[in-house]
């Protein structure tokens, strides 16, 4: 989805680009990936992955597989697999998210959560880790 620069590698193949011009007030569920360039208030949902940009204002839940955040987001975040926090975003809630790494300057006030399933062991691996910029 990503590639070594923390790029939305396949931005052309979004199935939904909210550009930097638009702003949008609504529920999104969706199958493909979505793109946010401009400003989103409501909730978004999808079993794909979710690129927020820099400039990128949102006001909403996010849920999806994977995401990578360089913008604002007022909202909890729940990623079932991985996600990247770029060094530009500011993020006002709660985190839950499979792996995630995060770029000095990013700034999170709430709770993350990091859970993996081990599917060897059966176990669950749990981290908490709290923030505030």
């Amino acid at each position: 989805m990503f590639n070594k620069e923390g790029k939305f590698e396949k931005f052309k193949d979004a199935e939904t680009i909210i550009g930097a011009s638009i702003k949008v007030k609504g529920n999104f569920n969706g199958q493909g990936d979505i793109v946010i360039e401009g400003s989103l208030e409501g909730s978004l949902k999808t079993v794909a992955n979710v690129f927020v940009g820099e400039k990128a204002k949102v006001s909403a839940n996010i849920d999806a597989s994977e995401a990578l955040i360089a913008g604002e987001i007022n909202g909890n975040i729940k990623i079932k697999k991985y996600l990247a926090i770029g060094k530009t975003a500011k993020i006002n809630g709660d985190v839950q998210c499979g792996e995630i790494s995060i770029e000095r300057g990013a700034s999170i006030t709430g709770q993350i959560i990091v859970s993996s399933e081990d599917s060897k062991k059966g176990e669950n691996k749990k981290e908490k880790i709290e923030l505030e910029a």
